[in-house]
């Protein structure tokens, strides 16, 4: 473990011996002035020449100690030019924007004040989302190393957001919004996030604090757009925990263009380190494509479609966990009998025309229709010895726990959501005007029918939320009814309809040398329940949100921001079903009343560029839906008898630690509790208090072709120790803190960045790479639960912690053609 730990310090350090050249190199992603990446960019430099890729980046090797030109040129856009004069092996990188005149820059780089940057919203490039290695691989890996998001779970891709739960994020793709399935219980059983890593062109996610065109939702959005593709490619990528594979098309006439993606997951590799050994026959497979029809510069048509078939096949066979203290080690070893089979199949469809009708006007329509099946069905038999550590097995004694446990579910779910949307955008002079409204079906038919049986030493446990006479078998006769430790059945069939709308006007002015942003919003939204016996009331909220953003006339380049407003969050249907399982439809809107202040600094550190982000923030919540969290399954008490706060702040330090690389160091302290039916102030589930992230990217300085990239975490505990229900104002245990380093090893064979001086095999591909990962590193113990377990004899209750995944190595290969 120790030289695990000091390799690593010495990757990360990039210590090394350099070798002399003769040139330096220029790197950077091209944007035009909207600050989307600009791809086919030609970059020339005496005689030697570049093109920038899909993602907008480039790469171009200068001669060093000489003061040279660089040209960047473009058939839609007008040139740049930039002078530079390099040291030897200097790594500069420059991101210029290509605007409608022609610009020359000196040698001196003007950055242009980024409107994203005015808005709160964090944007994250495609590379550092495909690179960064993880368990779960992709947008919601990065996401967890940022300030204020929250997760305890690698086998998940939810994620908690400054106190909230995993039900009030927002996620668009394309400006569409996606839904998650509804009966996942673990994180094993999820398979694949919906975003596609190899088809995404831009990521922005904001943790608060949001503007009004974005949707209903109390706690996040993260916004995401796939790739137009600028000419043809196709791509692979292997592992041992499955692969994907696509490719770009477009048409001669340049009017049709394309992304399709299929990918294969399988989390065997994973599952297989737990404590439990088990036969796993998972099969996550989805499709997923978009393609662009540009009939004209005034009128573009899209398509967005996927499909998902998870198949989750899972047959627990033995476990054996050991815990306990020095003083009393204790073993709790299982035998299991019996199989899960869950089915999770989803469709998903959508059309949104864009139509430009002046130049200051734009118009979207936007159609989708996301169709899910879902099953979740098993029978499994848990028997269980508890015993000292050293004992023999099956040599049991009166401080020896022996049980069983009997789980059953018929849980089937089929939900049809379908939505209609306008939107519209007016710019004249600094100002802008946005407006939406957006009409939804939900049609949702669910069949939940649960239960469990728990018995040891011969006599059934009662449920302990009932007043039943104690079971003191074998000392007593126990004459009281023999009923199951929970038991949940529920049969609904119900209409959702909703209708929502937002309008929000934009400014830009100045006062005196300073530059000042505004925006101000509202939102609305009016639903109803339908079916089952009680028909739902009429509902309806108004959300005001509104932004202000400062720069002012200083040497440092800072941007003062404060946000905030009412923000509603109408149940889903989720939220609407209680811990029984039947629908409560006078559930009403959970509503938060936010306020962000942020301070946004540039700076340059070792002549690099780097940023310093800092936010505070304050949430009331009022009308809140309690709730309680088992692995990744959300169980409402359906009701609006309590209220929450959730404050705290989030720091984050991003920049070019090593030249040419982008890494971050992140920071949070968090806070938030509730007050149920005014028992007083207790940790809410997601009370994350402290938080550290750090991703790091780096490279050997004399190879720089071999790539290092780090992705830590670290959480303190979680509530959530308790036995299942504990009546949480009596159980207020905690897990033990979460700690994770995955790090991953790349060989890069070609890629953007390198120069071929010569024909050879290699010259048949865009990019080519190998790379090992190893997942938690050190090999931390990491609890996502306790199951808890009864001494028969002392009739004390154990808390066995339900670890998560141990060291994991992989190999993965990507290739581009």
């Amino acid at each position: 473990m120790n030289t695990l730990k000091i390799a690593l310090v010495f990757l990360i350090t990039g210590i090394g011996i350099s070798v002399e050249a003769q040139n330096a190199f220029l790197r950077g992603v091209v944007l035009d002035e909207k600050h989307q990446t600009v791809a086919s960019v030609n970059i020339l430099c005496l005689g030697k020449q570049a093109q920038s890729q899909a993602d907008g980046s480039f790469s171009i090797e200068l001669p060093s100690n000489k003061k040279v030109s660089v040209i960047f040129t473009h058939v839609a856009l007008k040139m740049i030019t930039l002078d530079l004069l390099l040291n030897t092996n200097e790594y500069f990188v420059f991101n210029p924007v290509m605007k409608e005149r022609i610009e020359q820059i000196g040698e001196v780089v003007v950055s242009q004040t980024n409107s994203k940057r005015v808005d709160g919203i964090l944007s994250l490039s495609a590379s550092i989302v495909q690179k960064i290695p993880g368990a779960n691989e992709g947008i919601e890996n990065v996401l967890k190393s940022l300030p204020g998001v929250n997760s305890n779970n690698e086998l998940s891709t939810q994620y908690a957001v400054r106190g909230g739960n995993y039900d009030e994020n927002l996620v668009y793709v394309n400006e569409i919004e996606m839904y998650r399935p509804f009966l996942i219980r673990s994180g094993q059983q999820e398979g694949l996030s919906f975003n596609n890593t190899d088809l995404v062109q831009n990521v922005d996610f904001s943790a608060g604090g949001f503007q009004a065109k974005y949707g209903d939702k109390v706690s996040s959005v993260l916004d995401i757009t796939y790739r137009k593709p600028t000419q043809f490619a196709a791509y692979l990528q292997a592992s041992f925990l499955g692969g994907s594979l696509g490719f770009d098309f477009i048409s001669k006439s340049k009017k049709w263009t394309g992304v399709t993606g299929v990918r294969y997951r399988n989390n065997s590799l994973l599952v297989n380190s737990q404590d439990t050994q088990t036969n796993y026959t998972p099969s996550f497979v989805d499709v997923q494509t978009n393609i662009n029809f540009q009939s004209s510069d005034v009128w573009e048509l899209s398509f967005l479609g996927a499909i998902s078939q998870n198949n989750y096949e899972y047959e627990p066979l033995t476990r054996q966990t050991k815990f306990g203290t020095i003083a009393q080690p204790l073993t709790l070893s299982v035998f299991y009998q019996g199989l899960e089979k869950d089915i999770y199949n989803t469709y998903f469809g959508a059309v949104k025309s864009t139509h430009k009708i002046s130049d200051a006007t734009t118009l979207k329509v936007i159609a989708s229709l996301y169709h899910t099946t879902e099953q979740e069905h098993f029978d499994i038999l848990g028997q269980y010895l508890l015993k000292p550590t050293n004992a023999v097995v099956g040599d049991v004694d009166y401080e020896t726990g022996i049980g069983s446990q009997l789980n059953h579910a018929r849980n089937d779910l089929d939900a049809l959501i379908a939505s209609l949307e306008i939107k519209g955008n007016n710019n004249w002079n600094d100002n802008s005007v946005a407006w939406g409204a957006k009409f939804t079906s939900e049609s949702i038919r669910d069949r939940l029918v649960e239960w469990e049986v728990i018995d040891s030493a011969g006599f059934s446990i009662n449920p302990p939320i009932l007043n039943l006479p104690i079971n003191e078998q074998p000392y007593a006769t126990y004459t009281g009814p023999l009923l199951p430790y929970q038991n949940v059945r529920a049969n609904n069939s119900n209409q959702i309809n909703r209708f929502s709308g937002f309008v929000q006007f934009n400014r830009k002015s100045e006062v005196g040398s300073s530059q000042i942003w505004y925006n101000a919003g509202v939102r609305f939204q009016d639903w109803q329940v339908l079916g089952g016996a009680v028909r739902g009331g009429n509902q309806i909220v108004f959300s005001p949100r509104a932004q202000f953003a400062l720069r002012p006339n200083w040497t440092a380049n800072m941007i003062f921001r404060l946000s905030g407003g009412l923000y509603y969050q109408p149940p889903f249907y989720r939220e609407l079903r209680d811990n029984q399982g039947v629908v409560q439809p006078n559930v009403e809107a959970q509503q938060s009343v936010q306020i962000v202040l942020g301070n946004d600094y540039n700076f340059k550190m070792w002549q690099r560029p780097f940023k310093l982000v800092s936010e505070l923030y304050y949430k009331w919540l009022d009308d809140v839906n309690v709730y309680s969290i088992d692995n990744v399954r959300i169980r409402y008490a359906a009701n609006n008898t309590a209220v929450a706060y959730a404050k705290g702040i989030d720091l984050r330090l991003n920049g070019e630690f090593v030249p040419g690389t982008e890494s971050w160091l992140s920071f949070g302290y968090l806070k938030t509790e509730e007050n149920y039916q005014n028992k007083g102030y207790i940790a809410r589930p997601t009370d994350q208090r402290l938080k550290f992230a750090m991703l790091f990217q780096d490279y050997m300085p004399n190879l720089p072709s071999v790539k290092l990239y780090l992705n830590l975490v670290y959480n303190t505990g979680l509530p959530g120790g308790s036995p299942s229900y504990s009546d949480s104002y009596l159980y207020q245990n905690r897990l033990k803190d979460y700690r994770r380093a995955d790090i991953g090893f790349s060989k890069v064979f070609i890629d953007v960045n390198t120069i071929q001086a010569k024909q050879n095999w290699l010259s048949n591909f865009k990019e080519l790479s190998i790379g090992l990962e190893i997942f938690n590193l050190f090999n931390n113990q990491n609890a996502i639960t306790n199951t808890w377990v009864r001494d028969v004899y002392s009739k004390n209750e154990y808390a066995i912690p339900n670890y998560m995944t141990s060291r994991v190595f992989n190999v993965k290969m990507h290739m581009r053609l």
